[in-house]
């Protein structure tokens, strides 16, 4: 197998780290910009988020609300208009509150998302730092404790009394 094609899991520290162009002493200020630039930021990508409009009409796939709008349509050709404008309105309404629900629970959610956001330690300029996860850059030297959440999908270089626990994955 050529060294190329080695995973780094299967290549010796030295050639991950002549690879990945790492210091063991950490990125300098200027390479962790360089390579944040390239290669953005750590984080996954989320799924793309729903219109407003695509909330609306997504209320009413609910069974309950199909037969509330059935029964508005009997009631409109049964000639009781007054009644099939109630039920459409009570329908509408209905659309709207959940609309308005479901974005401030989304809301809410990112808010907790960023207010937790996963911190991590990693060498840079030859000391430690704790960094947001998301600020981690390819070539990163990154430290774990016990307890630690891996912050990146990392080469381990060093390791004591290492215990993995894996029912997050």
């Amino acid at each position: 197998m050529k060294q190329e094609q080695k995973q780094f899991y299967q290549r010796t520290v030295d050639d991950v780290m002549s690879q990945m162009k790492a210091n063991p002493r950490g990125l300098t200020d200027q390479e962790v910009r360089d390579r944040r630039e390239q290669f953005g930021p750590n984080k996954l990508t989320s799924k793309r988020r729903t219109t407003i409009i695509e909330k609306f009409f997504a209320q009413f796939k609910d069974l309950m609300i199909i037969i509330l709008i059935i029964a508005a349509i009997i009631a409109g050709f049964a000639g009781e208009t007054v009644d099939a404008i109630i039920i459409l309105a009570v329908v509408i309404l209905n659309a709207i509150f959940g609309v308005f629900q479901e974005s401030k629970a989304e809301n809410a959610i990112d808010s907790l998302k960023e207010m937790s956001a996963p911190m991590a330690t990693v060498l840079r300029n030859g000391e430690s730092q704790s960094v947001k996860s998301e600020d981690i850059v390819p070539g990163d030297i990154v430290l774990l404790e016990a307890g630690d959440v891996v912050p990146a999908d990392i080469r381990l270089t060093e390791a004591n009394s290492l215990k993995i626990e894996e029912a997050a994955l």
